[in-house]
């Protein structure tokens, strides 16, 4: 079920040019990978699109600011604090009519549309995923399920999307560069094309560190970009700056 309830009062967060995301309640805070994602992510033509692990709920409100009125979002979260304070961010955002936040297991979430007998029915997934093998824990519960694929492996994460995604549809996500290309591996083997594929360096001096993966289940041809964040002087690029100018404050 969808969660609905009236916006809390806005604590630590970050402040969007048209959006707020309140975070204190999260595991996993805003970061350059989530933002990454969330302006990044093709959607052209997408009307239904899923956010699995959506923590605070910062990418389907990016993918809400850049997609129509019709556009619909639905918002998967584990954790229950997190999903509380997601559906807050949502509620408080412009786009509060388009977007449900379900607070409940992924693999619940797919079994419940077979159950409905509700499937692929996404033409957009994203995911900004778990990708730490399971080791030390750490001492948040919630952290742990944020930063390791013990809850949500990766073979796992593939077969949720499998059952949820269009035939056509595209499945966005970014991961460390290493693991990302293991991902990658494993998806073609499992009968997954890459259509779009985005190297990130943090700095120009810095070998690459991230990597966003667009994934079809259609063969087509592959779109192969390189994107740095900072210069070696650390300021941004111009690059990086057009990506995120209708978030960023500032830019």
């Amino acid at each position: 079920m969808a969660l609905r309830k009236k916006p809390a009062f806005r604590r630590g967060g970050f402040t969007f040019k048209q959006f707020f995301v309140g975070h204190d309640k999260c595991a996993m805070k805003v970061g350059t990978d989530g933002v990454l994602l969330g302006a990044w992510a093709p959607v052209y033509n997408r009307t239904r699109c899923l956010d699995i692990g959506c923590g605070s709920g910062l990418i389907a409100l990016m993918l809400a600011q850049r997609t129509q009125d019709n556009t619909m979002i639905d918002a998967v979260e584990l954790d229950v604090l997190a999903a509380m304070q997601a559906v807050d961010n949502a509620q408080q955002s412009p786009w509060s009519s388009r977007i449900s936040v379900h607070q409940q297991d992924i693999h619940d979430f797919v079994q419940q549309n077979k159950s409905r007998k509700i499937s692929s029915q996404y033409d957009l997934i994203v995911s900004n995923p778990p990708y730490f093998e399971p080791a030390i824990s750490c001492r948040n519960e919630a952290r742990n399920q944020a930063r390791y694929t013990e809850s949500l492996t990766h073979q796992g994460l593939l077969a949720c999307v499998q059952a949820l995604i269009t035939p056509t549809g595209l499945f966005c996500l970014v991961l460390p560069y290493k693991i990302g290309e293991q991902f990658e591996k494993m998806a073609s083997g499992l009968g997954w094309f890459t259509h779009f594929r985005v190297n990130i360096r943090d700095r120009q001096d810095k070998p690459l560190h991230r990597l966003l993966l667009g994934l079809s289940q259609q063969e087509q041809d592959v779109q192969v970009s390189e994107l740095t964040i900072r210069s070696s002087d650390g300021a941004y690029t111009d690059d990086f700056r057009q990506l995120v100018t209708d978030f960023y404050l500032y830019y």
